[in-house]
């Protein structure tokens, strides 16, 4: 699941060494630091915490954090923490589009970015695939379940049953009391929103409110995301039908992906491109299940929803560098630490992924099964257990929460949003109908935000500025026609 979670196809790179099991990280006091993508200077720290809270005295692992400062002088003692999404995102990688993001509430707030267990510089588990949602069935010869396990192996010491959400929270509590920081303004996008829930549920007293962006309630398994994306496909169809122009350029543009679809279901196409962060040469073979994944991760954002019918229309006429394109666009955003993610999914959601969830999540022609079998597969790969019953129960908090959604979300539906909704009399719950995936990122959701921590309350929350943003145009031709 993405955030800030637009991720595309894997990059296969020389995975990261494990760190050491045997030497004890200690904690370290906040000091000046740096963060790529950040100009001004922060301050970062470490805090040792216990890798499995039922063994105090055993192994210890390192939390890392960073401080982006509240711009003006005097800053107010409830920062904004950020729980980053994925599962498997590191918070401070995603400093820069932070600092942009939430430049109102830094005027008066420091901003709080963590590493979950299990990324970033919070004992990181590295995997050669960084990519992982396009980690569906791509029906060729990768086999899932075997990468996992290798991933698995460079981490003989770590006990991977350990890197859950709750474990988590209680490490992003080991940090709020190193900094002596009473109360904490919680921001989750996607998966962290199922952490700001988890926050509320086990530490209550620490979070003064909570906004949550693209909601995944703990009740809803997360993982396979087939129906949602189809629905969210159909929906883009359907728009460029009532688009005058893009109805007019593109008028078979449904057959013309399942035509797409059909030719690399007889033969996979090998395309050549570059890898947009190394600049490398790079082969992606591309298969049926690669191209629907594409198409699944550019409905995340409106940027490159846009893009969708001239690419689609391209690609049957048999050229596909507009496809290059998302792929470029998609591959460049934070990098996902695959452990972490098989760790969280593979206890929490998958035990509770039926057979009859499965199948009918893969009951749609747009991608089918793959996400759920890509999951299924990888899982049988990694050393997971299983999590207590009430870890899906529904989280109950009179604290204040603003629950946001995107209308065209293919991931987190609005209607998560309601479920989560029913539980939190303190809540309020604004859906805007033109915007994606974490709608803070593209609409004026992040001023409400800053609204909301100021204000510390619901009450006087419009969100009537979701409403006024109109579609964007689709794409019509490479030199971007339409806009």
């Amino acid at each position: 699941m993405k955030q800030w979670m637009a991720l595309a196809l894997p990059v296969l790179l020389l995975g990261l060494a494990p760190l050491s099991s045997l030497a004890q990280t200690k904690t370290t006091e906040a000091a000046s630091c740096y963060l790529p993508g950040v100009q001004e200077q922060l301050h970062c720290g470490t805090v040792s915490v216990p890798e499995n809270y039922d063994q105090p005295e055993g192994k210890h692992i390192g939390i890392y954090y960073a401080v982006l400062p509240a711009v003006q002088e005097g800053a107010k003692s409830d920062p904004m923490l950020i729980l980053a999404g994925g599962p498997g995102q590191a918070a401070t990688e995603l400093a820069p589009m932070i600092a942009r993001m939430f430049e109102g509430v830094r005027q008066k707030r420091d901003i709080l970015l963590i590493d979950q267990r299990g990324t970033g510089k919070s004992h990181p588990l590295k995997c050669d695939i960084e990519r992982p949602d396009e980690l569906i069935r791509a029906d060729d010869e990768q086999d899932l379940a075997e990468l996992s396990r290798e991933c698995l192996k460079q981490y003989p010491n770590t006990d991977t049953t350990q890197y859950h959400t709750v474990n988590a929270v209680k490490d992003f509590e080991r940090v709020r009391e190193h900094l002596g920081i009473e109360q904490l303004n919680l921001y989750g996008g996607s998966y962290g929103t199922r952490v700001g829930l988890t926050y509320l549920r086990e530490a209550p007293g620490s979070v003064r409110t909570a906004t949550l962006d693209a909601i995944a309630p703990p009740q809803v398994v997360i993982g396979p995301f087939g129906q949602h994306g189809a629905d969210a496909f159909n929906a883009m169809l359907e728009d460029c039908t009532e688009q005058t122009a893009c109805r007019e350029k593109f008028p078979n543009l449904e057959q013309e992906y399942y035509e797409v679809m059909a030719e690399l279901e007889a033969q996979d196409i090998l395309l050549e491109t570059r890898d947009p962060l190394s600049f490398e040469p790079l082969e992606i073979n591309l298969t049926p299940g690669r191209f629907s994944s594409i198409m699944r991760v550019a409905l995340y954002h409106p940027n490159t929803r846009q893009l969708l019918p001239y690419a689609i229309h391209s690609a049957a006429a048999g050229d596909y560098h507009a496809i290059l394109g998302l792929m470029g666009g998609t591959m460049s955003q934070s990098s996902i630490y695959l452990g972490l993610m098989l760790s969280v999914v593979c206890s929490e959601d998958l035990p509770r992924a039926t057979p009859e969830l499965l199948e009918q999540d893969g009951d749609n022609q747009f991608i089918g099964s793959r996400t759920g079998d890509a999951f299924v597969d990888m899982c049988a790969g990694w050393r997971s257990s299983s999590v207590p019953g009430y870890w899906s129960d529904p989280v109950v908090s009179d604290k204040p929460v603003l629950l946001l959604s995107g209308e065209l979300d293919p991931v987190t539906p609005p209607e998560w949003g309601e479920i989560a909704h029913r539980t939190l009399p303190n809540s309020k719950h604004l859906v805007a109908p033109n915007a994606g995936h974490t709608i803070a990122s593209h609409t004026c959701a992040n001023q409400l935000v800053a609204d909301f921590i100021e204000q510390g309350s619901i009450e006087n929350i419009d969100g009537s500025c979701l409403t006024k943003q109109s579609l964007k145009p689709f794409v019509l031709n490479q030199n971007a026609a339409g806009l």
